[in-house]
């Protein structure tokens, strides 16, 4: 997936300074919420409903103003959930993201996975130049806030199995199957 990131991010922590549009639609994994700045895409999740997904961003953000955007946001979120359908291999979506530069390193690997391809902590480790922060990659890696954008889910543990997923492994495991089915 070809993305871009903001050299630096139009926001402070918590969302400080932060005018955020929200967007929610149906997708193949089911309730999406996209949300982003005028500068780009901040912040995707999936759930089960919209009084689920929406806390969640509120919780993320906790300083910005956010409202409902149908319009870019909308406009982002539907171009997610027609890739996770397979009706488009790649999103070129610009991205607004806090994150430290080890996170953007391990960030990087991530967007660097192909479609429907897997790869170990412990191989984004070496790839990043740190093979012994295992650890410090499966946590840079849950704290993406693009997840599908930047695609989380296709990292494992070395033992091949799943690991954690925020929205859980059956979204996980569907997520990696469509990508597979879609190439």
């Amino acid at each position: 997936m070809a993305t871009e990131f903001s050299e630096t991010c139009s926001y402070g922590p918590g969302g400080r300074g932060a005018s955020i549009g929200y967007s929610i639609v149906d997708s193949a994994l089911g309730r999406l919420l996209v949300a982003g700045t005028r500068h780009g895409l901040c912040f995707a999740a999936l759930g089960d409903s919209d009084r689920t997904i929406i806390p969640e961003l509120r919780a993320d953000y906790p300083k910005a103003s956010i409202q409902l955007d149908d319009g870019l946001a909308g406009k982002w979120a539907r171009a997610i959930s027609k890739n996770l359908s397979g009706g488009s291999m790649i999103l070129n979506l610009p991205l607004d993201i806090r994150g430290t530069a080890f996170q953007r390193s391990v960030w990087d690997q991530l967007r660097a996975i192909p479609r429907g391809e897997t790869r170990s902590y412990t191989e984004i480790a070496r790839r990043i130049g740190r093979p012994r922060a295992i650890r410090a990659v499966g946590t840079a890696n849950g704290a993406n806030p693009v997840a599908i954008v930047i695609p989380c889910h296709r990292a494992l543990r070395a033992s091949g199995h799943l690991g954690g997923y925020r929205w859980g492994l059956d979204r996980k495991r569907r997520l990696l199957e469509l990508e597979a089915a879609n190439l």
